[in-house]
Formats: structure tokens, sequence, C-alpha cells
């Protein structure tokens, strides 16, 4: 007879399984409108140009200062708002809606061998993320396959210098703090270290790294295991599920080296077509 434990590991490889061949796979150098039925946004961003309205659903992952994050296209919490996130960026030139001046308090890249990982605070109200919200997680699985939120997709070039599809992914966001891992496609356990099933337990323990002011750009080691892994005395590994008593404590930050600091991420500006503009009124 198997133990439940046994049966729990075998459901989350079949879940895991299936929502990963349901995944959208695009080509990056020429993105479709959508990627998924019921999609709200479209993923060929470039088309339609940056603009505060932007429907755009890809995130950009390529350095501290450019990259992108999701979250909503109105105040919503994120709970409520995960299957039609759009992509907010750093850098102007995507398409997408752009992080606005004092939304990023602290960011830090770090590479690794198996990742890149942002972590950071802000003030992510001013990006539509309703206040107090804890926050919640958005991976490309979802509960149907088809993501969170739905057409999702993500692109790099900082891994090999070319651009390409990062197809395991995770990012952590709520007002004040976000997290976003993206794993390497040539690793064959990528899955492992992109998880998406602790999504109650938050950027620290998912993404240990600096969350503290500043902003730098560092290469690091991979963390001593995946998320929810842990070795055991015996040799043995130890895997954490949803439901068992206590939550193990996370793992601590790897190390990091060759840090090059920057002051802040400039806010980019849209094109002037679609910035407001004040007239004022003549007097008669």
């Amino acid at each position: 007879m198997k133990s439940l434990l046994s049966s729990l590991v075998l459901a989350l490889v079949a879940v895991h399984s299936t929502s990963t061949s349901l995944a959208a796979n695009v080509d990056p150098n020429n993105l479709p409108h959508k990627s998924e039925a019921g999609q709200y946004g479209y993923n060929d961003c470039g088309k339609y140009g940056d603009s505060p309205k932007a429907k755009c659903q890809t995130l950009w992952i390529n350095s501290l200062s450019d990259f992108c994050l999701y979250a909503p296209p109105k105040t919503a919490t994120i709970g409520d708002s995960e299957r039609y996130e759009v992509a907010w960026c750093t850098k102007a030139g995507h398409g997408a809606r752009l992080i606005p001046a004092g939304a990023l308090k602290s960011a830090h890249f770090v590479k690794t061998p198996k990742y890149i990982q942002i972590t950071g605070t802000g003030d992510f109200t001013k990006m539509k993320i309703a206040k107090g919200d804890d926050g919640g997680e958005l991976d490309p699985h979802g509960a149907d396959g088809n993501g969170n939120p739905i057409g999702a997709v993500v692109l790099t070039t900082a891994f090999s210098g070319r651009l390409e599809q990062v197809h395991e992914w995770h990012q952590f966001i709520g007002a004040n703090e976000f997290c976003i891992r993206i794993c390497r496609n040539d690793n064959p356990d990528n899955w492992k270290w992109c998880n998406h099933i602790y999504d109650t337990e938050g950027c620290y323990w998912n993404d240990p790294g600096r969350y503290g002011s500043g902003f730098d750009t560092c290469a690091a080691d991979t963390v001593v295991m995946p998320p929810g892994e842990y070795k055991l005395s015996n040799g043995h590994t130890s895997t954490f599920y949803h439901g068992q008593q206590p939550t193990p404590t996370a793992h601590a930050p790897a190390k990091s080296s060759q840090c090059v600091k920057q002051q802040t991420i400039k806010a980019a500006k849209y094109p002037a077509a679609t910035r407001k503009v004040k007239v004022k009124a003549r007097r008669h």
C-alpha cells in the first residue's frame, strides 16, 4: 500500500508534467498576437508601443536596467488578478507599461549557474497592486497549464546572449516586495529551481537573496537546494509539501561576488504622444 506522502509526490509530478506540456511555446523572434485561448492581452507587444494602457503580457529579463514584472492593469490584489496581469518594464521599447518613478526602492540582480534572480522592494501600489496586499505567485503553469497570467511569455538574452523563451520561471509580488526567478532551459531539473507549488511561502522562502537597500548586479553560487528540498543527515533528500507541519525554514542566500552597484534604476518615459499634456486655460 502506498504511503500518503508517496501519493502526494506522484500527484504533484503528474500535475507538473501536465502543466508543462500545456505551457505556451513561442518563437521569441516572431511572437504571436496571443499564445493562449482566453488571454486578456497580447504577446507581440512591440507592434503597439509603450503605453500606460498597454495589455502586453510578455516579460523581458535581460539586466538590472532592463527587466519587467507582472502586475495588474487596474487596481486589484494579485490573488484576484493573477489570470490577467500585464507587463510593467524598467526600459522603454518593449511595448509595455513602464514602471513609474518611485515604484522600485531596491533591486538585486544575480546570475547563477542554474537561474537568474531579481529581488527587491518598492511601492507597487504605483503599479496597480492594492494597498496592503501580501501578494501571490505568478508562473507559466497555473491551475490549467495556461499560466498565471494566461498567455504569459518570458524572454531573456541574459543566459547566452541570444534571445530565448524561458520555460520555467516564477514571480512573487505584493504591495511592497517582489522576486522573480528564471531558470535555464538546458538544465534538466530547471522546474525544481523555479518550482511553482509553494505559492503561500512567498519571496524570502522561495528566492533567498538580498531584499534590502541598494541596486546591484552580482554573480552568485546556486542556493544549496531547490525550494522545498532538504538534505537529511542520512544523505537522503526530503521534500516539503503543503499541509506538512512545521514549515521548514528557508535556505540561506547563496554567496555572491563580482557585484557592480548602481545608484538607482531611472524610470523610463513614454513616447510624447502618449503623455498627458496639461494646457493652461487662457484668461479672457
